[in-house]
């Protein structure tokens, strides 16, 4: 009898909800049963083949109790549990970002252990193989510390640090998460098959395999990634001897970028790939929600992220056996490379982001545009988008704020007369301006945007532009630019456009 690898020594349980302990059976065992001796808690599992899975009833926070595994005269003990919230960090690398690179991270590592977060670490595993199993053997939740938690999700620890001290319970977070990520990655391909609009990333791979045997592709990944070790360390010491030197030298110097490497069954970056070999080992371990970070690696298909993020949401809550999971979305912040042109993706992907929290249930959405810097796609404070997660989590989950509190102004619509637009925002109490107001765009019957003069009035923009009659109206739908438009809550006003991405 053996219990899923994410349940260990130190774990988190989800408090007030069912509560599913699951595993495997290694031998000839016909029953298991779970107890927690300090809770007089006891349920017995249901058997389906080699799998077991025990659901607990609803329980009280407590920082420290034993969970008991027992099936004949094997028993198996998990000490120091925890019983309070559980959230999964999911997404590519913003959210994988370790604690120990964020810009307060010394001073966040220093003090932690008086902070009542845990953390399990999902082993980033692109195939299921020996090691993949040694990974996950060795897996564990760690309790936080100087050594610990340097690893951990800067964005998840200022969230769940907040969280915890709110709410006054142990927060438990899950990361599972990969750098560089589609979310097409972290969905199961019959859900990727579901819905034509988003057959391109299955048509895509296997484009790209056609003719290529298992055994071609094993070979090509494990050559690409010998080859990448040794590029990055030619490529750290050019910007260790030279801080400022242009990319483009970097890459005369060091030889051709081959990331993300040829595409394959290894390739971790391959469509539903880490959903099989990650997610299917965490779920459906009891959750409160889900914290979502990720994007950047979809604005090649910005017009579907939409589709893919919901689809995603369902498989996940299907999978979770959880209808309502809650989903807190990051919504993309200000980047772009200084020497790429506005390709104006990720302001598509912004918009796909509030859509899904527009029209799917139990999400909410950090806005974050504030938060991005040109020329780096990892900014290194995360502790704005940990804040603003537990603002959506303060109100879209546990109801202990409103959405005036926790969200900005929102745009929801706008009337025009000749040259001049009234815009209307929901959620407003007012806005700030931080510097000179600017953005803002409108287009006539031609679709072609021009810059327009914004005034604000109460919790109303007017627009003012050098065309009649204005037919649509846009404001920072560009990759990156300055941010000075915020709601009296200090969060920044969301992009938004009324004409449909294709257009834009």
């Amino acid at each position: 009898m053996k219990a899923a690898p994410v349940f260990s020594d130190n774990m988190v349980l989800q408090r007030g909800r069912n509560v599913r302990i699951f595993g495997t059976l290694s031998g000839s065992e016909s029953a298991v049963t779970v107890r927690i001796p300090e809770l007089g808690i006891r349920a017995e599992a249901v058997i389906s083949g080699r799998k077991w899975e025990a659901v607990l009833p609803p329980m009280e926070a407590c920082d420290c109790c034993t969970v008991e595994l027992v099936s004949g005269a094997v028993m198996k003990i998990f000490r120091n549990v925890a019983v309070g919230e559980v959230w999964l960090c999911g997404g590519q690398s913003n959210m994988e970002y370790e604690l120990h690179n964020d810009k307060n991270g010394t001073a966040e590592l220093k003090d932690c252990a008086r902070e009542n977060v845990r953390f399990f670490y999902t082993p980033k595993c692109p195939v299921i193989d020996a090691e993949h199993r040694r990974s996950f053997a060795e897996s564990r939740w760690d309790m936080p510390s100087e050594d610990n938690s340097r690893a951990w999700s800067a964005v998840g620890w200022y969230f769940a640090k907040e969280l915890s001290r709110k709410l006054g319970v142990t927060v438990g977070l899950i990361g599972c998460n990969w750098g560089g990520t589609s979310a097409s990655a972290w969905v199961r391909r019959g859900y990727l098959m579901r819905d034509e609009r988003l057959r391109p990333y299955i048509d895509e791979y296997e484009s790209a395999i056609s003719g290529k045997s298992d055994e071609e592709m094993l070979t090509e990944y494990d050559e690409y990634v010998a080859y990448h070790k040794e590029w990055e360390k030619r490529v750290g010491k050019c910007y260790a001897e030279r801080p400022d030197i242009d990319w483009n030298e970097v890459l005369e110097i060091c030889g051709e970028n081959r990331y993300p490497g040829p595409m394959g069954i290894k390739n971790p970056m391959r469509p539903c790939g880490l959903h099989d070999t990650m997610i299917d080992f965490v779920r459906p371990y009891t959750l409160a929600g889900v914290l979502w970070y990720q994007g950047e690696s979809d604005d090649h298909h910005p017009e579907v992220y939409d589709v893919l993020l919901s689809t995603l949401i369902g498989e996940w809550r299907e999978e979770w056996h959880d209808i309502g999971l809650p989903f807190m979305i990051v919504q993309l912040p200000m980047f772009r490379y200084e020497t790429e042109p506005d390709s104006k993706k990720w302001a598509a992907i912004r918009d796909a982001q509030m859509k899904v929290f527009r029209t799917v249930k139990n999400t909410g959405l950090a806005v974050a545009l504030d938060c991005g810097e040109l020329n780096n796609i990892h900014p290194a404070d995360k502790s704005q988008i940990g804040h603003r997660l537990y603002l959506q989590a303060l109100s879209e989950v546990y109801r202990l704020a409103g959405r005036k509190d926790t969200l900005p102004p929102v745009f929801s619509g706008f009337t025009a007369s000749g040259n001049r637009a009234v815009l209307r925002f929901t959620n407003c109490r007012g806005f700030e301006v931080r510097g000179s107001l600017s953005g803002f765009e409108a287009a006539g019957p031609d679709g072609v945007f021009v810059p327009a003069e914004a005034e604000i009035s109460g919790c109303e923009i007017v627009l003012t532009a050098g065309i009649s009659p204005i037919t649509a109206v846009r404001y920072k739908w560009t990759n990156y630019a300055g941010v000075e438009l915020f709601g009296t809550n200090g969060i920044p006003v969301p992009p938004f456009t009324t004409a449909s991405a294709a257009d834009n």
